[in-house]
């Protein structure tokens, strides 16, 4: 009698499903799950929702492109392990990306259900959300280094990866890098939460150490140096750290205090920043839409440098 039970109950769930499968809106898809490697972490991949005009097999390489820009600039992916969690929205290319620590590490994200491999070659969100892995997790006074860090390093680490062009990099900052200086109101970084400060503020932050560290050690060493040694310390997005903890951690990594002089001058006050001439002194101008560098500029080495490609330590 039970086998009887089970095999009849056996045949409707087989008959049950043909019927979703004939009868189901095409729209919908099953949660597709897929993992990639980083280096020696791996990313556990999930997508739900409603049927994307890119397939399973284009997701993929996009997701390996993001882990592998981490891996060029930090030298390794950020944790052992991501989950990272892929919706489906009605329209076009990829928003919405959040990162939290829970599970080892969690990213959602969200991709239109008419997004083209070409919106997914041309990203760059999924690499800003993967850099926020990378740094200690902050008091909320302290979010405008969290986003100022992604906001900056996200290009440099798609160059160094072989995915973004240095010109273009250049072209991008020298457009928006002024959204991050202080407006008449201003009170310093940890108190002026505007969405410019909180990103644009953090990547002037991060641009200013990146110069300053280049001058003091002859260009032999610079933020990324700094930002490996925080991670290799074990300041990654798992653990919580004072500020002062992870800048004198970069510091020393460095070998240089500028991290730690720097924000004490821009924690509570408007520090005032003459871009412009800190782009003619790097050779850069921007003039009818394109870059031109200019090779005999006085910091003009240092501005190869930046986004030149650094051994794995």
């Amino acid at each position: 009698m039970i086998g009887a039970v089970n095999v009849n109950s056996f045949y409707l769930q087989i008959c049950f499903s043909f019927f979703l499968l004939l009868f189901a809106p095409q729209g919908l898809r099953a949660e597709t799950d897929f993992t990639v490697a980083a280096g020696s972490s791996k990313i556990d991949a999930s997508l739900t929702g409603d049927a994307l005009k890119v397939s399973d097999s284009q997701l993929k390489p996009w997701v390996q492109k993001a882990a592998d820009a981490i891996v060029a600039y930090y030298g390794r992916f950020s944790v052992p392990h991501l989950t990272l969690q892929i919706r489906s929205f009605e329209g076009r290319g990829v928003r919405a990306g959040q990162t939290f620590s829970r599970y080892g590490g969690l990213i959602r994200i969200a991709v239109g259900t008419e997004t083209t491999p070409e919106d997914l070659a041309s990203d760059w969100m999924l690499t800003h959300e993967m850099v926020h892995l990378t740094f200690p997790n902050m008091q909320d006074e302290h979010h405008w280094i969290e986003e100022g860090i992604a906001t900056y390093v996200e290009p440099i680490a798609r160059i160094q990866a072989g995915q973004f062009s240095a010109s273009r990099m250049w072209f991008e900052l020298v457009r928006d890098m002024p959204k991050g200086l202080p407006q008449s109101d201003d009170e310093g970084l940890d108190h002026t939460h505007t969405w410019g400060r909180t990103y644009w503020g953090g990547a002037l932050f991060c641009f200013l150490a990146e110069v300053e560290i280049r001058k003091q050690t002859q260009n032999k060493k610079g933020l990324q140096d700094a930002l490996r040694g925080i991670l290799n310390a074990g300041g990654d997005m798992r653990y919580d750290w004072p500020i002062e903890k992870a800048l004198q951690t970069g510091d020393r990594a460095a070998g240089v205090e500028v991290l730690t002089k720097l924000y004490q001058q821009m924690r509570d006050r408007p520090m005032q920043v003459d871009l412009d001439s800190l782009w003619k002194q790097l050779g850069i101008r921007v003039q009818s839409g394109t870059v031109q560098f200019n090779d005999d500029a006085p910091l003009a080495r240092i501005r190869e440098a930046i986004s030149a490609p650094k051994p794995q330590s």
